[in-house]
């Protein structure tokens, strides 16, 4: 009895970190349609802001690949 309960709060904990897999794409979302309106507003100072938009989209995704593999290590670790 007491493996399943394990083996319950194994997947359960698996899943709320496979969350952050999807919250991290509404982050890269909201990066990139925040420098869209701004780039839309100024035309002329989006070019120096787009290396920030891409060190953006590099946090928020590597936070998503994170959450993923502590996704896996919970799932499959013994």
């Amino acid at each position: 009895m007491e493996g399943n309960i394990a083996e319950i709060g194994q997947f359960l904990g698996a899943g709320l970190a496979a969350m952050g897999s999807g919250i991290a794409a509404l982050g890269v979302g909201n990066v990139a349609g925040n420098f869209l309106a701004g780039a839309l507003r100024n035309p002329s100072a989006a070019g120096g802001q787009t290396a920030t938009l891409f060190i953006g989209i590099a946090f928020a995704e590597a936070l998503g690949i994170f959450s993923f593999l502590v996704a896996l290590l919970l799932m499959f670790a013994v």
